[in-house]
């Protein structure tokens, strides 16, 4: 039988446990893994079965490169992290040479959910879900008001750029810190707001920032699959539960959110809603329209999110998954032997 290729580019590290989930599948379907990135020892490689040193590329440019690649490598399935907009903007060059991509086609969506105070707009037009309270700003004086706003509100204050990914760039202002001991402690994501206002004051002008309410109950990712026509097909909300712990848990609400997202956004394939609750309320932090970065804990539920993903990709019907609650997991470190750089990055 013929072995199916699957090619992942630039991708983090727990794409080595995506390719593993994809390989163990329940069908005992056979797969051959290609794999990109710029780093020749980079973790996610040594799941491959093949891997190669990814150019320094930008747009399209860097697509046409993917493109190639599959040619060459016959690939059937490619599924994108890096250069996601991009590689959806021009999906169609795929679609040429028969690879399926495992890629949200709504382009205008994709812009908006990079793009969080465009997107938290949409969501509060629709009323699927509740947003925090925000104000984006781009010059101190704004950031002043909006701070003011809030507090004025009985909130607790936090700002984060605009088109971050992940935890970058995101603050909490703590106007009761102890400067000196942060000094000889650990990097810290608190700020006082006259620290904050004095940085940015040093500006005229700056990137787009989100000045928010603060959350500061429970914080779960929700880890989907959908298909094109927006049936959910499978939702496990995962939150944090101390140290390493890890929750999976069976809340009816966010299970709710997560149909209505499906049914409003279509979004294909996997997909992550990052919640937050205040009180009783959750409240939307962002999508991710791709496998989240601790869906391979979420696989304990024993719905294979990655396989299903490229079953859907390559034409297979999945059917609705009854994920197991309720489970709480964890993680060690393992050693492993390292391929060398050369074995690692040969040349295909």
């Amino acid at each position: 039988m013929k072995k199916m290729k699957i090619y992942f580019n630039r991708w983090f590290s727990v794409a080595f446990h995506y390719m593993n989930a994809i390989r163990n599948n329940e069908d005992g379907v056979q797969f051959e893994i290609y794999g990109t990135h710029p780093d020749p020892r980079h973790m996610s490689l040594q799941g491959c079965d093949h891997a190669e040193v990814e150019p320094a590329l930008q747009g399209l440019e860097y697509v046409e490169w993917c493109v190639e690649f599959c040619r060459r490598h016959q690939i059937d399935v490619f599924i994108p992290r890096l250069r996601m907009f991009h590689i959806s903007k021009h999906v169609h060059l795929f679609d040429a040479i028969g690879t399926k991509v495992i890629v949200c086609r709504d382009t205008e969506l994709l812009e908006k959910l990079m793009e969080k105070d465009k997107f938290y707009e949409s969501v509060a037009e629709t009323g699927i879900m509740t947003v925090p309270a925000y104000h984006v700003v781009n010059n101190a004086a704004d950031f002043k008001k909006a701070y003011e706003d809030l507090t004025g509100r009985g909130l607790r204050v936090c700002f984060k750029p605009t088109n971050s990914e992940g935890g970058l760039g995101f603050r909490i202002i703590d106007n009761n810190r102890n400067p000196l001991q942060e000094l000889f402690g650990h990097v810290t994501k608190w700020i006082s707001f006259d620290e904050a206002y004095k940085v940015l004051s040093s500006q005229e002008t700056f990137q787009d920032v989100m000045v928010m309410e603060l959350l500061e109950g429970f914080e779960y990712s929700i880890d989907c699959l959908s298909d094109a026509e927006g049936n959910l097909l499978a939702a496990v909300p995962r939150r944090k539960a101390g140290g390493r712990l890890r929750l999976l848990d069976d809340k009816p609400e966010l299970l709710e959110i997560a149909k209505r997202v499906a049914q409003t956004y279509r979004i294909p394939y996997n997909f992550n809603i990052q919640m937050k609750y205040s009180g009783d309320t959750p409240k939307l932090l962002e999508i991710n329209p791709r496998m989240s970065g601790g869906l391979h804990v979420t696989c304990l539920s024993g719905v294979n999110f990655p396989y299903l993903a490229v079953k859907l990709a390559l034409g297979g019907k999945v059917a609705p998954q009854t994920p197991e609650y309720g489970i709480l997991a964890s993680h060690i470190e393992q050693p492993m032997k390292m391929r060398t750089a050369a074995e690692t990055a040969k040349t295909l």
